[in-house]
């Protein structure tokens, strides 16, 4: 848009200097072609992409214009010049104009002459301009431009050039290129300027100094002849006045005359170019005019002249050739004056060396021999004349030229070349015919050759024949007797052997009667000779003569030869001859298909019965050749064809002594060969067969016995080509060859002399052990090509066992290792031949199977020197197919054996050849014998060991191994899965493990390695689905494909990413029980490689784990085990981070059966599940799932036994040890979040927690045990850990969490811990705990409260005591009250009243006496129920803590009732309270005691009666009590006493209540008082109490004392003296006292009776 601007202002400018085309120009039409140049303009980015659509936008832009000029030429052309005047205007915006101009111009359209008008003026003023180097491109557009529009307008843009083209001047020179273009372009228009334009041009040549503007005029001109000839041939389609060629030639002759006069003598080598090359057209027009050629003649010289320059000679010879040429066509001959020169320049260019700035020498040869062909035809006996003088020069270089044009001049396809030519050509030949140089005798041949075949047979029959037989001899000579020294001479003299060839086949072929000439020469050649290079040439030469010969007997010619008959030597020899040359037919330039042809022609005459048989198969042979090359020919496939030939000729002479001649032949062709060749392999064969057929066996025995001997054993070469000898000859003869062989044996072991008949005449210490590996390699190749009737018979007792004697005795090195098996290799494959035989068995099978593990096991295990590996494979795998086969174990043992063998081989180097090529075949055999022995047993047990045989290499540290082992892996699987008929399935988990092998070599750091892990999983999931009848789906397809790409990479994540991706496809083809498989084999995997093949393990375990995970419950636990079992083994982090989110997994989604598993390993806690555990610590939600499956562990114990209705309920209630759950929950304690108060879950652990520590004290629940995982303890561990202590540290570290420091520090500062320590304060320990937990943990009240009435109603009794101790706090607080839960609370210690275990009994009385602190109001509501079960256990006096405890709890309850609301209970109380005072136990005396005096407290008036005979009943006991030695009991007595004493009648004394009544002095006199009260006035109570001991002695004795006389008399004195008496002998020694002192007052006292 700025370049817009831009334009429009100096358009502004524009307009002002040309008025009138600036009103004819449209604005919007010019902005619109303005904006189009400026895009067409823009320049070009360096991208190929950018540039590519900047030329789309520049063809666009012209487009537009193109198609606005159709509809508007005018205005268009307007605005176009318009721009083209504007000043400052760029060149290439000029360029781009008249570019856009000339496409405009193509178009049909009419435009305004005025605007033409202008156009032409512009363009022409800017064509002649100053021209600099852009000036110079603008020319060239504006000159095209002007062009362009003359299409149209010819005559306006003529006058404007023709204008500008002036006489005399030198015009400018883009005028003169205009006209040539405007000639070109408008060929009739511009003929009637053509002649002033002509004159005009040779006006200026002498003004043309220029070396630029010559050559401008020079193309002009080259232009303008062009277009006249065009003219010229054209001349009916001109319209214009008819110009003649004479009228033409007359303008150019000035014109060609000042170029070759004067501007080809220019120093410009352009210049002279540019003329020469405008020469030929003007020649075109000049020559034809007779008068002009002669002139023409003249300037020959000039020009000939012009060789000696720097020009390119072609350029000079092409017009030379043009003068000549015309000369002979018109009959005008160059002046002889000039033949001379011409002939010497021209002979020279063919006999000088090429100068080296000429680079089209080859073409100027050819048109100097065009020239000389030209010239022959016009001046023979010249030419000739000075061809001979030539060769009077006697220099190689000038004869070799000079013949080689004569050549050329015989070879010349001229039917006006006269044989007088001919003839003078032969004499110049004649006259070097003694010349002995290589090149002079090539050129010769060549000559009698061409003469041969241009039809002048005559004039060659005498001196040619003659000169091509000794050429013949004289190479074949040379070359048989060349020295390495003259390698370029012998170079020659091969050339020179070559062209005589070639020339005896062209003579042959054309020129009759030369048989008696060549015929014995060339036979003589064929049997003799040691030089083959010829045989091709003399064999087509002997065809082409046979075929003569009976050409001419056939029609009669005079000879007598008869048909198809020729004079031959002994045909044996010949045919042995041939054949052996045959074998190599495609050299000497393919001798095969001569020998062949030569072999047809001469059937008759070699061997007439075969005949038949020839004219057959001889054209089938010669057929293959012609289909092939030397490059596309397979040897081995000739050779058979060849043999076939043999033997099918063979058997046409059965009855005859032909093939015994024709070996005896073959025998002696092996001199003549040189070891190794392909002849001489191809004559071991051929006599072979040959020996095979014979008739007469001895003389085949001596002919095999003379091989043998003259045989060099140390070249390997010879010593498998007289085995594979003895091997064909034993087909039709192996008695005869086995004869041989002992033979041989008995001569070598009779004198070591004889030893040396063969090739060895030094001292070679190794020479016996060679010659064993020999005759092994000669038994075994007996065994392959022996008939199989005729091997049954010698197999065992003969052949095998000879190859293992030959073993057995030598020093078995390498050599004689790989004849051995070679041997057994060719027995074994023999016999597989024969398997159709059932009865077929390999007796020696075991032996020799034995010795070849031997050998296997002695080989290096890291190196590969030799091919005995492979070898000895391959002998196992040809073993393995005969019978009787392997069994199981065997096969398992030679399968490990061999794979060891060859998997541990270290790769060899890149550079070492010949190493790979053995380590590859080493690896080939090994795949081959296992494919072999899986197709034996397709069987899932015999694939599974197979594979256990290659875990170990596919787990192996080395990359090499590890990639050899997945090959044969793949390829046993493509074999199982390929040769399977029947679908065996796997076994149970079979394919989760074979999948398990592979899975770590998809991340393997080896690229082939993981190539190869993909294809063998491809295979399983093939196997797979023909196992499962599934079908292998695209997208799966697929998916492999692209995670194949990426495993090829060598990115790390793609490589990670290709793999689990897989896993998720390959996954979903599991079953349950595959998967746990698969997890094992992975497992196992973990540490056996690398860090990546650990990854890649458990990123499939994830994978596997996180996509099947939900219908895994009944298999999670074997999978928990296993990598439990695995991970204690692991080190690398992100490997062990992994497996822990696997465990993780498994327990968010099956935590039951996870938290079993992990709480059943042993103790101490390994430091792999504490890490597990810390693990769970990192997730808040599975940290509580954990708590509460643990809580649910202990509290199994504390429930009735459940039956396991499902597996995982089997897990769920499966026996754990409580240390482990306890262990479990202080890790997890304490490592939780600090902030974490486990609010949700805290009173139910604490609950759990004190469960746990009750279970201790009371006998356990059973529940449902699983019958693995035994519980493990060590000894240490039971003596230092203690469960109580680890249950206490985890309510420590739970209180702790609870953020409640008020409850830690009530519990420390009472000894609530050492209380629950010991077993004695337990009780107390939790009723401390209960208390302070209900009195700073408020907010968990309910929920504890809840707790313990679950456990309350639990039927397992250490539940129900934990439980009811707690209660019994709950009820002392009024938590239950609130929370609505006392009814259930009652009912539960109701039950629990009843139940047998004391203490339960015991904590339930006192749990109901603490409702009296609890919730008061409460106890006259259940006043039945509290009463009924005091009373009733109560009515218990065998359970002295029940009865206690019921006691204490009506304490309690008593002073929240009134006397009315005890009813009739109250009667039963009394009794059952007196029926306790007397007990031994001091706490239910102690308890008894209070427990009246609380019912003496509440007796008002209803009572009191009755009470009042309870308290007579009871004053004995209180009495006697209040001396008890419980001080205790003796204070509660007391109390009780004072209590009662107003129910005594007894007034006036001082009760001892509230007072201390400690002392023992005042409790005495208490007694005192009490028992003279009751002495003196109410005796009758006396009577009312239970006897004591001690205490009722003493009192009785105070009462007796103070007893008056009216009451002593009604007292039973008797009784009372007898009873004291047996209180005498008691055990104690105040008893005895007592009861003494009693016994004196009673004396006194019956005498004071007795005195009144």
């Amino acid at each position: 848009m700025a370049e817009a601007g831009r334009q429009s202002t100096e358009s502004t400018a524009e307009e002002t200097e040309n008025p009138d085309i600036a009103e004819q120009v449209d604005r919007g039409t010019y902005q619109e072609i303005l904006n189009l140049l400026n895009i067409m303009e823009s320049e070009s980015e360096k991208t190929d992409i950018a540039l590519l659509g900047l030329n789309m936008r520049k063809a666009l832009a012209l487009g537009i214009i193109t198609e606005k000029a159709n509809r508007e030429p005018s205005a268009v052309m307007n605005v176009l010049i318009y721009c083209l005047q504007m000043p400052e205007i760029s060149t290439q915006r000029k360029v781009t104009i008249y570019n856009v101009l000339q496409e405009i111009l193509q178009q049909e359209g009419e435009l305004e002459e005025q605007c033409v008008q202008r156009l032409v003026i512009i363009a022409s003023k800017e064509m002649r301009d100053v021209l600099e180097v852009e000036g110079y491109i603008m020319a060239d557009v504006a000159s095209d431009t002007l062009v362009a529009l003359s299409r149209n307008h010819f005559n306006l843009v003529m006058f404007e050039m023709q204008h500008h083209l002036k006489p005399l001047t030198l015009n400018d020179e883009f005028v003169i290129i205009t006209l040539a273009k405007l000639a070109n372009g408008n060929v009739f228009e511009f003929m009637p300027y053509m002649g002033i334009t002509l004159t005009t041009i040779f006006t200026m040549l002498r003004l043309a100094n220029e070396a630029k503007m010559r050559q401008v005029i020079c193309r002009a001109m080259e232009t303008f002849c062009e277009t006249v000839q065009y003219y010229l041939r054209h001349l009916e389609d001109s319209v214009y006045p008819v110009m003649t060629q004479e009228q033409f030639a007359n303008k150019l002759f000035p014109i060609y005359c000042y170029f070759v006069t004067m501007w080809l003598k220019n120093d410009n080598a352009e210049v002279k170019l540019a003329v020469i090359r405008c020469l030929k057209p003007m020649l075109n027009l000049l020559l034809p005019n007779d008068h002009l050629r002669e002139q023409i003649y003249d300037y020959i010289p000039l020009m000939l002249a012009e060789y000696q320059s720097s020009m390119e000679a072609l350029f000079i010879t092409q017009v030379l050739r043009q003068i000549l040429e015309a000369a002979v066509i018109t009959h005008t001959p160059v002046p002889q004056m000039q033949l001379h020169i011409i002939f010497t320049e021209l002979h020279t260019q063919v006999c000088s060396p090429v100068a080296t700035q000429h680079q089209y020498s080859s073409q100027n040869q050819t048109e100097i021999v065009h020239c000389f062909i030209a010239l022959a035809r016009s001046y023979p006996k010249e030419l000739m004349n000075f061809f001979l003088r030539k060769m009077e020069m006697s220099k190689e270089a000038i004869r070799v030229g000079t013949l080689s044009l004569i050549e050329a001049i015989v070879g010349a396809d001229d039917p006006e070349m006269s044989k007088r030519t001919i003839h003078l050509a032969i004499n110049v030949v004649k006259s070097i015919l003694p010349d002995p140089r290589s090149k002079v005798r090539i050129a010769v041949l060549k000559i009698i050759g061409q003469l041969a075949l241009s039809g002048y047979q005559d004039q060659i029959k005498s001196w040619g024949l003659k000169y091509v037989s000794v050429q013949l001899t004289l190479s074949t000579y040379k070359l048989k007797n060349c020295r390495d020294s003259f390698y370029l001479r012998d170079l020659k003299e091969k050339m020179v052997h070559k062209v005589t060839m070639d020339t005896v086949k062209i003579m042959t072929s054309s020129v009759s009667g030369m048989a008696n000439e060549f015929w014995v020469r060339f036979l003589c050649y064929i049997l003799d000779t040691d030089y083959p290079e010829a045989l091709t040439s003399i064999c087509i030469s002997l065809t082409n003569l046979a075929e003569r010969q009976i050409h001419e007997k056939d029609t009669g010619a005079g000879t007598t030869i008869p048909r198809r008959h020729v004079d031959l030597p002994a045909p044996q020899k010949l045919l042995a001859r041939l054949l052996v040359l045959m074998s190599s037919p495609y050299k000497c330039e393919g001798r095969g298909i001569a020998i062949l042809k030569l072999l047809r022609i001469l059937s008759q005459s070699i061997a007439p019965s075969m005949t038949d048989v020839w004219e057959l198969e001889i054209p089938i042979l010669i057929q293959y050749l012609e289909e092939h090359t030397e490059f596309t020919w397979n040897q081995k496939t000739w050779e058979e064809k060849l043999i076939q030939f043999l033997k099918s000729s063979l058997r046409k002479t059965q009855g005859l002594n032909w093939s015994m001649w024709l070996s005896q032949e073959l025998s002696n062709q092996m001199d003549h060969f040189d070891s190794p060749s392909l002849e001489k392999g191809f004559l071991y064969r051929a006599l072979g067969v040959s020996l095979a057929t014979g008739l007469k066996a001895n003389k085949v025995e001596v002919l095999l016995l003379e091989l043998l001997y003259k045989t060099d054993y140390g070249n390997d070469f010879e010593r498998e080509g007289v085995v594979l000898s003895c091997g064909l000859c034993a087909r039709g003869q192996v008695m005869t060859v086995l004869k041989a062989l002992g033979e041989f044996e008995k001569r070598i072991q009779e004198s070591e002399q004889s030893w040396q008949v063969c090739i060895w005449q030094k001292d070679q210490p190794w020479w016996q052990e060679s010659l064993k590996s020999v005759l092994m390699d000669m038994y075994g190749c007996v065994a392959t090509y022996c008939h199989p009737q005729m091997l049954l018979t010698q197999l065992e007792h003969i052949i095998t066992t000879k190859i293992i004697r030959h073993y057995s005795s030598s020093c078995q090195d390498i050599s004689l290792k790989m004849a051995f098996m070679k041997g057994i290799i060719q027995v074994a494959g023999a016999l597989k031949t024969m398997e159709h035989l059932e009865v077929l068995q390999f007796v020696q099978k075991a032996t020799v199977t034995s010795i070849i593990m031997e050998i296997l096991k002695a080989e290096p295990a890291e190196r590969l020197d030799s091919p005995v590996r492979t070898r000895a494979l391959d002998a196992l795998i040809l073993l393995s197919k005969l019978k009787p086969f392997y069994s199981e174990e065997e096969n398992n043992e030679l399968m490990d054996i061999c794979i060891h063998s060859v998997i541990s081989l270290v790769p060899p180097d890149e550079d070492n050849d010949a190493i790979k090529m053995l380590y590859t075949d080493a690896m080939r055999a090994l795949e081959e014998l296992m494919e072999n022995l899986m197709e034996r047993q397709l069987d899932p047990k015999v694939l599974q060991e197979m594979v256990q045989l290659l875990e170990k290499w596919i787990l192996s540290e080395k990359a090499w191994e590890r990639e050899k082992a997945l090959n044969l892996y793949l390829g046993m699987m493509q074999t199982y899965v390929q040769n399977i008929d029947i679908c065996i399935p796997l076994k149970l988990g079979q394919f989760g493990t074979l999948v398990g092998f592979i899975v770590p070599c998809t991340c393997d750091p080896h690229r082939r390695v993981r190539m190869a892990s993909i294809d063998v999983l491809s295979v399983l999931l093939d196997l797979h689905a023909y196992q499962t009848c599934s079908l292998r789906y695209t997208s799966k397809e697929k998916v492999f494909l692209d995670c194949k790409e990426d495993l090829d990479s060598f990115e790390e994540e793609k490589i990670f990413g290709a793999s689990a991706r897989i896993s998720r496809v390959v996954c979903m083809e599991f079953s349950c029980d595959e998967v746990v498989s698969l997890i094992q084999k992975l497992c196992e995997n973990i540490g056996a490689v690398d860090l990546q093949h650990d990854k890649a393990s458990v990123t499939w375990m994830g994978t596997l784990l996180q996509m099947r995970v939900k219908e895994l419950e009944d298999k999670v636990a074997e999978i928990m085990a296993i990598i439990l079992a695995h991970l204690r083994s692991v080190d690398h982090p992100e490997v062990w981070r992994t497996l822990m989110e696997d465990i993780l997994l498994l327990a968010n989604h099956h935590p039951d059966i996870v938290l079993t598993l992990l709480l059943r390993q042993p103790l101490p806690m390994e430091s792999h599940l504490t890490e597990v555990w810390l693990a769970v610590t990192e997730d808040p939600h599975l940290t509580r799932t954990m708590l509460h499956g643990l809580m649910g562990r202990l509290q199994l114990q504390f429930r009735a036994h459940v039956n396991a209705t499902s597996k995982a309920d089997t897990w769920r209630l499966a026996t754990v040890d409580p240390m482990m759950i306890l262990c479990t929950i202080n890790v997890l304690l304490d490592k939780v979040d600090q902030d974490d108060g486990l609010p949700d879950i805290l009173p139910e652990l604490v609950y759990t927690l004190l469960l746990q520590l009750g279970s201790s004290q009371w006998p356990k629940a059973a529940s449902p045990v699983l019958k693995t995982w035994d519980l493990v303890y060590s000894d240490a561990l039971i003596q230092n850990i203690k469960l109580q202590r680890v249950t206490i540290n985890c309510l420590k570290l739970l209180i702790k969490r609870g953020q409640s420091g008020d409850l830690m520090h009530g519990l420390e500062e009472q000894g609530a811990w050492g209380l629950l320590e010991n077993h004695t304060s337990f009780l107390g320990g939790i009723a401390l705990f209960t208390r302070l937990f209900l009195r700073n943990m408020r907010e968990h009240q309910h929920h504890l409260s809840q707790l313990v009435l679950q456990g309350m109603n639990s039927d397992v009794l250490s539940c129900c005591i934990m439980s009811t101790a707690m209660c019994v706090e709950l009820m002392r607080s009024p938590v239950l009250h609130q929370d609505k839960l006392l009814k259930p609370a009652m009912l539960l210690l109701e039950r629990a009243v009843d139940h047998e275990e004391e203490v339960l009994r015991v904590l339930s009385l006192r749990a109901l006496g603490n409702m009296a602190h609890g919730a008061p109001k409460k106890v006259k509501k259940y006043q039945k129920l509290l009463l009924g079960k005091f009373l009733y256990c109560l009515q218990e006096p065998t359970n002295i803590h029940v009865v206690a405890e019921a006691m204490a709890s009506l304490i309690k309850v008593l002073p929240d009732l009134r006397e009315w609301d005890l009813g009739s209970m109250f009667d039963n109380i009394c009794r059952q309270c007196r029926a306790f005072f007397d007990n031994e136990d001091q706490v239910l005396r102690q308890k008894a005691f209070i427990l009246f005096g609380k019912l003496a407290a509440m007796v008002r008036i209803t009572k009191k009666r009755l009470f009042k005979r309870e308290v007579k009943r009871a004053w004995v006991p209180l009495m006697l009590h209040c001396l008890d030695p419980c001080a205790c009991t003796a204070k509660a007595c007391m109390e009780t006493m004072s209590q009662c004493l107003r129910f005594c009648g007894v007034k006036g004394l001082e009760s001892p209540q509230g007072q201390s009544t400690e002392s023992m002095e005042e409790i005495a006199l208490f007694q005192t008082a009490i028992c003279a009260l009751l002495g003196g006035r109410e005796a009758h109570w006396l009577h009312c109490g239970a006897h004591g001991e001690l205490g009722f002695g003493l009192l009785s004795g105070i009462i007796l004392n103070q007893m008056s006389l009216r009451y002593l008399k009604k007292l039973d004195l008797p009784a009372l003296q007898n009873l004291f008496q047996e209180l005498q002998v008691d055990e104690e020694l105040g008893v005895k006292k007592a009861a003494h002192d009693v016994l004196n007052i009673l004396d006194n006292c019956n005498r004071s009776r007795m005195d009144s």
